[in-house]
């Protein structure tokens, strides 16, 4: 079956290239929706949503994808990856909480709402420590904290920066990892490739320049993967590994992930394994619960 898709953008980046490259080399309706302009009614969904099998959200800002799949989902549009995931994976507290009670090992993480209560914390881990902002992506406004004076000093700034979300603070362990993280690009807990990002500065993080290579995946890997997506909701995610003295440690999840990267250090075609997934979710909507169409035609997904 060929499929009319939607997806949401705010900024055509390589990722989104590739992507839509893939659903036009086989065939599929892509329509391009620019979150920038959209008018969401409560009541009424936009014309350019009509007849969409299904909606893929690559919004670059967080607050854009939290809210429009909230309005998509209330539309009855199929939309990946849904308002839950998205919700929770655009808030480090709520990602450190799902992994927590799904008994995903996750850094030790404190959350505190004064200076104090925050330098309490801190002091409790000792240092070094990280303080990060609960939501934001690509390493930006991470500390790592070696100094009480270091820690007074970047509460007080946090604390005066205005906005509410700095004044929640967000204290974690510092994890002693061999100058490598790994991340693994997975879609209903299902890894498509992984890849290991290597730096001398403690943020390997792609985006601030760290090296990738290709990743072998074994079992403890996979398991892990797993059970972070199922805590999250599941989707088309990217889930972050650390290495430890006891295992590995999941540090963050994240829903509208990059793969251009990836894509580049691995022999995996991977915008073509996820088009492979967004077609079957979208069958699978179209499906009845008898696993057939809503035509009545048995499920089949084609190239």
């Amino acid at each position: 079956m060929t499929v009319k898709i939607g997806v949401l953008y705010s900024r055509i980046r390589a990722d989104e290239k590739l992507l839509l490259s893939e659903l036009r080399e086989r065939g599929h309706e892509v329509v391009k929706i620019d979150v920038r302009d959209l008018a969401l009614a409560v009541d009424e969904a936009p014309e350019i949503l009509a007849d969409l099998d299904i909606v893929v959200d690559r919004c670059l800002a967080t607050s854009r994808s939290v809210y429009v799949t909230q309005f998509l989902s209330a539309y009855g549009v199929p939309v990946v990856n849904g308002p839950e995931t998205a919700t929770v994976c655009a808030d480090k507290v709520r990602t450190s909480l799902a992994l927590d009670g799904a008994g995903v090992p996750t850094p030790a993480t404190n959350v505190a709402f004064t200076t104090d209560s925050a330098l309490a914390a801190i002091e409790s881990f000792g240092y070094p420590c990280v303080l990060k902002p609960v939501v934001g992506s690509w390493g930006r406004l991470m500390a790592k904290i070696d100094s009480r004076s270091a820690a007074e000093a970047i509460l007080e700034h946090k604390s005066t920066l205005g906005h509410y979300e700095h004044k929640v603070f967000y204290v974690q362990e510092f994890v002693e990892k061999p100058g490598r993280d790994l991340r693994v690009v997975a879609v209903d807990g299902e890894p498509i490739a992984g890849m290991v990002r290597s730096s001398d500065h403690w943020i390997t993080n792609a985006a601030a320049g760290a090296e990738t290579t290709a990743l072998e995946i074994d079992d403890e890997i996979a398991d892990l993967v797993a059970a972070a997506s199922d805590a999250v909701g599941g989707g088309l995610l990217g889930v972050d590994l650390m290495e430890t003295d006891d295992g590995y440690t999941v540090h963050e999840v994240n829903h509208t992930v990059e793969f251009k990267a990836l894509n580049g250090s691995v022999d995996v075609d991977v915008p073509a394994a996820v088009v492979d997934w967004l077609e079957a979710k979208a069958a699978a909507e179209a499906a009845g619960e008898d696993g057939e169409t809503t035509d009545g035609t048995e499920l089949e997904v084609t190239h």
